[in-house]
């Protein structure tokens, strides 16, 4: 009787799990950066909610340029982005390692200055106007699906995302729409689509 109860003592903590965090990073943007005029820096922090839910928030910085019919335009800034994540297919033997689907609410804070816009001038002559730099911010919806594994039979896992994005609102300088923004990427359209690789530690 007294084995049985000190067995019971000494079972495993299951929530051990729950209770864990996902630190992680996305390298292949960052790589990508080290070659390119355009930046695009950004992590993620998420830690388990329900059984197959995660809660998360991400932190980046982007620095773009968009050279493109005539417009030269950069902005440089920060965005955070929070939500959810569920697991739609999790190995049971491993609860870090599954597919998953989720959304994110997001919004950017940003410098943007626009070096040369194209006006139709007189004459059937094309000019261009000029404006300084100044603070924007704007805010999308963002969509996620992505999967992640175990690396090794280490505490790393291996993150990869889609990110199907859609831009709810932005401010604008003398009226006009923002070229690019910092962390959704150009607003030409209001869909965009992103795509991360992260290295994450699990703690």
């Amino acid at each position: 009787m007294t084995n049985c109860l000190l067995a019971q003592s000494i079972k495993p903590d299951s929530s051990a799990s729950k209770r864990a965090f996902i630190l992680g990073f996305d390298v292949m943007n960052a790589s990508i950066s080290v070659f390119s005029d355009n930046k695009l820096y950004q992590g993620y922090i998420s830690t388990q909610l329900k059984k197959h839910t995660d809660i998360v928030a991400d932190l980046g910085y982007a620095q773009n340029t968009y050279e493109k019919n005539g417009y030269d335009a950069s902005t440089n800034g920060f965005f955070i982005k929070a939500g959810a994540q569920y697991m739609l297919i999790k190995d049971y033997e491993n609860p870090f390692n599954g597919f998953y689907i989720g959304g994110k609410a997001s919004a950017s804070f940003y410098q943007q200055e626009y070096r040369k816009i194209p006006i139709q001038g007189l004459n059937s002559g094309d000019s261009f106007v000029t404006y300084p730099q100044s603070s924007q911010s704007s805010y999308w919806l963002e969509a996620v699906a992505g999967g992640r594994v175990q690396l090794f039979n280490s505490r790393f896992l291996i993150d990869v995302q889609v990110q199907p994005r859609y831009l709810l609102y932005s401010t604008k300088q003398e009226g006009i729409k923002p070229m690019i923004i910092s962390g959704f990427g150009r607003a030409s359209s209001n869909f965009n689509m992103g795509f991360s690789w992260s290295i994450a530690y699990q703690f």
